[in-house]
């Protein structure tokens, strides 16, 4: 399939800017260039939700968090909720900068989502990130109703490094036996710590995510060599995947993570609870936070919102 024209345009504007590589200017200053960019291409919060900041406390330790609710529940109801990891590779994002995704998931999805402002690398590498996910999700399912989560209906989602994050925690869910996670929606995800696959040298450079790029986050994120087969950090490394919550990947043709997307869906599929895998041939990595400017990430939002109305809401009743 060929490169989406809109895709096309977006890279040859991206070229033209001449921004400096990530690599090049290290996490600090890749923060603010990727803040400045990626809440724009994600577009507006929909007027429809309502949000609120909340801070979760455990172990002397505070983790924000952001919910959005339709505007249209009550105010005393307890939603279904998507808990929202957001991407860029463990070292880059935050609640900011997924506003808008979040927001037009919760108005399309007709369910609250939360969105977890994990701590990031290289100040805090791994476990950080994964630890406070399942943090969220433990508070979540005891503690959540008291903003309004029913903690009996929860699902699991995040893009690129926050999808690595859902699907881990997804994992971590089930070796407890929490049931109340139904669904986990994972957005072109990190499943591998390798970046030797045939969609990695393919679209190794010109396609936006670099596989040089993916390196440096691995590197940030899982700096010892030995915890890079560790199934927190490499989901796609589990031993098993059996009994794990159904699922939906996302995938972009033009991406480094194709591969790997592709080949933790067939797990699913083969061991897990189900996935259906919806693969955007014509899109490249990122795309589904681009509402702003491509058609395709519109229809990706349409595409997960109501895979998670049906798990959350349909298949609830």
């Amino acid at each position: 399939m060929p490169l989406d024209p809109e895709a096309l345009e977006l890279l040859e504007l991206q070229a033209a800017a001449g921004r400096p590589a990530w690599t090049a200017i290290g996490p600090v200053a890749a923060r603010v260039q990727f803040a400045e960019t990626r809440t724009a291409s994600g577009g507006p919060r929909p007027d429809t939700v309502r949000v609120a900041d909340h801070t979760i406390v455990r172990d002397g330790r505070r983790l924000p968090v952001r919910l959005y609710r339709p505007a249209s529940a009550s105010p005393k109801a307890l939603l279904p909720t998507v808990l929202w990891a957001h991407g860029g590779g463990w070292v880059l994002g935050n609640i900011e900068t997924h506003d808008g995704t979040c927001g037009q998931l919760a108005a399309q999805a007709d369910v609250a989502v939360l969105s977890v402002d994990y701590r990031l690398a290289p100040e805090a590498p791994f476990p950080a990130a994964f630890d406070d996910m399942v943090t969220a999700l433990d508070w979540a399912s005891h503690e959540g109703d008291s903003i309004g989560i029913d903690p009996h209906l929860l699902a699991l989602g995040g893009d690129s490094a926050g999808g690595n994050l859902a699907a881990s925690a997804a994992l971590w869910a089930r070796d407890r036996a929490l049931n109340n996670v139904r669904f986990q929606l994972l957005v072109y995800p990190v499943t591998d710590c390798v970046t030797a696959t045939a969609s990695y040298a393919r679209f190794a450079d010109g396609f936006g995510l670099t596989r040089d790029a993916m390196q440096w986050f691995i590197d940030h994120y899982v700096p010892q060599a030995g915890d890079r087969s560790d199934w927190r950090a490499a989901p796609l490394r589990a031993p098993s995947v059996a009994g794990v919550c159904p699922a939906m990947i996302i995938t972009a043709g033009y991406d480094p993570l194709r591969d790997e997307g592709r080949a933790y869906a067939k797990r699913l599929r083969d061991e897990g609870g189900g996935c259906d895998h919806v693969e955007f041939g014509g899109m490249i990595h990122g795309f589904f936070g681009m509402s702003a400017v491509l058609h395709g990430a519109r229809r990706a939002i349409s595409t997960a919102a109501l895979a998670l109305n049906e798990a959350l809401v349909d298949r609830a009743e």
